[in-house]
């Protein structure tokens, strides 16, 4: 029986930026908890609430969903969502392939950049069984949230790698237009990647092979 032709792509780069949720951590049970109830709080449709949310610090989402609403009232707010979000790590676990991922980036310069906090970073992490990457940009270390190129930006300069020669690992509209807007290529990871138009989609991250090139570049091979 003939086997299925399989495309592979290769991207090179000198540095990996790797966004959490979607992309490393399958957190959407804790996130469709957290954010419905706040949805129904707030007298909003569920189902709209969770097309804005995905990608985007609390705050952020909350402006666009409450736009009357004073900017110091959604920080308060996202403070106390995500405690909660910290505290419901039921279901969270790794996205397919991402330990193995991690596992081979060991040594290359790859940082974590997150619309969470500290906190809520670890305390995934830790639920799928993931070891934090050591360059971590977190919403801490931000002023802007994702779509903004901010993270991205920071990332690639804490790693002293030109935002070009970079790639970003992204699952949603917000975080794949701040890795375009950074100037960097985009991997799209899972369901929501391809709707944004990514420069390359994968389902899952066991379609990522990564391999060092001898000239201290990072080749990723991706099946499609």
């Amino acid at each position: 029986m003939e086997q299925p032709m399989t495309a592979t792509a290769v991207l090179t780069a000198r540095a990996l930026l790797l966004d959490m949720d979607g992309t490393l951590v399958n957190s959407d049970a804790s996130v469709e908890r957290v954010w419905r109830r706040w949805a129904e709080r707030h007298g909003l449709d569920g189902n709209e609430v969770m097309k804005v949310v995905h990608g985007r610090q609390g705050y952020a989402s909350m402006a666009l969903l409450l736009p009357g609403r004073p900017m110091e009232q959604n920080h308060a707010d996202n403070a106390r969502m995500l405690a909660e979000e910290t505290a419901d790590t039921e279901g969270v676990v790794e996205i397919p392939g991402a330990r193995a991922f991690l596992a081979s980036l060991k040594g290359l310069p790859h940082a974590l950049v997150t619309s969470a906090d500290v906190a809520l970073s670890t305390a995934r992490m830790a639920a799928a069984g993931l070891e934090q990457p050591e360059v971590r940009v977190t919403a801490e270390s931000v002023g802007a949230s994702k779509p903004d190129p901010e993270g991205f930006l920071k990332g690639a300069a804490e790693l002293g790698v030109d935002p070009a020669d970079c790639v970003v690992f992204e699952d949603s509209g917000a975080g794949i237009a701040a890795g375009r807007a950074a100037g960097m290529r985009v991997v799209g990871v899972g369901p929501r990647a391809g709707f944004h138009r990514p420069d390359v989609v994968v389902r899952d991250l066991t379609q990522v092979r990564v391999e060092p090139g001898t000239d201290g570049t990072i080749r990723l091979h991706i099946t499609r």
